[in-house]
């Protein structure tokens, strides 16, 4: 008699859920062992309470990040918070936006509150990838060359128009952004954690730009769109800018190590097998729509969202339940933030410009026609 022995991929059935294969026979006892141990709703229930007992802990220093930054942006909730999930998770966040919505003054205030190391990067169509990255300097004393590592070696990096430096220079920022390592003349240097990409660019420019190529573009977790703020927001801000000198200064709250932790409890939130299959769905039903009874849009997309998108929203609506003060995500959560994840990997035809549809267009209606756990 032989025991074959074979691990579940999950942990919500027992063995005894399981039906044998197809070549059972009596002479073969078959053990479905689960790859983790069998946890009751009662102790999951538990597991999540405590876990969100511990985000509500984390989350004051969340908000006192918030209130810092809200010292000097007025409104402009939706972009903070979306930097925060960034933060909290360490991807890297495309923010556009026209010019004097505070795109990069909110960047630099995100970095005040950090105990971290900041460097900003003006992009510009004459710089060289060394400019960037850095690069070997000779020394002629001892015939030696030393490595010059350039801005990328900080915890967050605000890459200012970004849309502004050549292929050459987005090239060498590909490596950084995925890999968060550079190599200098065959040698391979980490980044230190947490390490994050803030960018901004002007979707109206055009003179002087280079389009971002569509792999730098998949490797930003979230695309934000900037918008102007409402009225009442507008008089707030000309109530307190009194004078031209007048400096708000920032507290520092987060540390590296607070940060790191951070984002420690961010992985440890529970998302349920059907949330994770709505995910699937949600990013399949970009390449095949038809699939999920939308012929409609099967003109307009041109190419849908890669894995990275399934990947990211998975990690993004983490956070998002983390900034609700939740240990599970639910979802509500996966639609408040899967326009973000989605437009910028959404890719439309000709035929959809012409009716005038984006991308957005495209995500709303995915939304709205997917069926919801």
């Amino acid at each position: 008699m032989s025991i074959n022995l074979f691990v579940l991929q999950g942990f919500s059935r027992t063995p005894l859920d399981r039906e044998p294969p197809r070549n059972y026979d009596a002479t073969t006892i078959t053990l479905y062992l689960p790859r983790k141990t069998h946890m009751s709703k009662a102790a999951m229930y538990g597991q999540i309470k405590e876990l969100e007992s511990l985000i509500k802990e984390e989350s004051l220093k969340i908000q006192d990040v918030r209130a810092e930054i809200a010292k000097t942006i007025i409104g402009q909730e939706y972009m903070i918070e979306r930097m925060l999930i960034g933060l909290l998770t360490g991807g890297h966040i495309l923010l556009e936006g026209l010019p004097g919505l505070a795109k990069t003054l909110a960047v630099n205030c995100l970095s005040q509150t950090l105990n971290a190391n900041f460097s900003r990067v003006q992009f510009t169509p004459d710089m060289l990838p060394a400019d960037l990255v850095g690069t070997n300097i000779f020394n002629p004393k001892d015939g030696t060359f030393t490595p010059k590592k350039g801005p990328v070696f900080t915890n967050v990096l605000l890459a200012d128009e970004i849309n502004r430096a050549p292929a050459k220079v987005q090239s060498a920022l590909l490596e950084v952004m995925q890999e968060k390592q550079v190599t200098l003349a065959g040698t391979t240097y980490k980044l230190e954690k947490p390490f994050l990409v803030l960018a901004t660019q002007n979707p109206i420019e055009q003179e002087g730009t280079y389009p971002l190529p569509e792999a730098q573009i998949d490797r930003f977790m979230m695309k934000l769109k900037i918008e102007y703020p409402s009225k009442q927001e507008e008089r707030e801000i000309l109530n307190r800018v009194t004078s031209f000198s007048q400096e708000i200064a920032t507290r520092q709250i987060l540390s590296k190590e607070e940060v790191l932790n951070m984002q420690k409890i961010v992985e440890d939130i529970y998302v349920d097998d059907k949330i994770k299959d709505y995910i699937v769905n949600l990013v399949d039903a970009t390449r095949n729509p038809e699939s999920y009874g939308l012929s409609s849009l099967s003109g307009l997309i041109e190419v849908g969202a890669s894995p990275r998108a399934t990947i990211t929203l998975a990690i993004a609506s983490r956070a998002y339940a983390f900034l609700q003060g939740k240990g599970f995500v639910s979802p509500q959560d996966i639609k408040a933030i899967a326009p973000d994840v989605l437009r910028h990997r959404i890719m439309v035809t000709y035929e959809a410009e012409a009716e005038e549809k984006t991308s957005d267009h495209i995500v709303q209606t995915l939304l709205s026609e997917i069926p919801v756990p």
